[in-house]
């Protein structure tokens, strides 16, 4: 089985795209769902965002994601941290999930792959563009964020010009018609190699 991650930067539409990936029947793993979840959920990780964020990291029993997001995108030692606390705990829930998947490839939607230096877990890599401007606007409507809050969340994040060198295909996610033919592309050039 092919491990493919599929990233891009924020606002590009990499759950769309992976939506389109689920519609041709490959498992895709949401790293951002699973994280979220495991967040709320695992001991250890409580502990730890409690211990790195304080008690208001978690509000009503729940995590307090827009305290925590102003927190981390204001300091990049603590977004440091962060990952270092969740990224394993997601890494290994990738792996028991893998091993329950009977496909030729699975997906892994990742946000920040290149930026933790992950690259080399996969056989390929999937990234999704889209001009800065609209991934603004479309995070600006999806979160109600304002455009200096998007703007300092891309602004942790590589950019797309670093990551085409490094990725194995591009899917530019600005007009759905044409993202779901470069979708099939991408799905039949995997297939040829499974």
């Amino acid at each position: 089985m092919k491990i493919i991650g599929l990233t891009g930067g924020i606002g590009s539409g990499k759950s769309t795209v992976a939506a389109m990936f689920k519609e041709l029947g490959i498992p895709v793993y949401d790293s951002d769902a699973r994280a979220k979840y495991l967040m709320n959920t695992s001991d250890i990780v409580i502990e730890q965002l409690i211990m790195l964020l304080g008690e208001e990291a978690f509000e009503k029993g729940k995590l307090n994601r827009r305290y925590i997001a102003d927190k981390v995108f204001k300091d990049p030692a603590i977004l440091e941290k962060l990952s270092g606390i969740v990224h394993p705990v997601v890494r290994q829930d990738f792996v028991d999930w893998t091993k329950k998947q009977d496909a030729c490839y699975v997906i892994q939607e990742t946000a920040l792959l290149y930026e933790n230096n992950s690259q080399e877990l996969y056989d390929e890599v999937i990234l999704v563009t889209a001009p800065k401007e609209m991934r603004i606007d479309r995070v600006c409507a999806r979160d109600n964020s304002t455009r200096q809050q998007v703007e300092a969340r891309m602004n942790n994040q590589l950019g797309d010009a670093a990551k085409m060198k490094l990725a194995n295909f591009i899917i530019d996610n600005t007009n759905l018609v044409s993202t779901r033919e470069n979708v099939l592309q991408v799905h039949a050039s995997i297939l040829a190699d499974c």
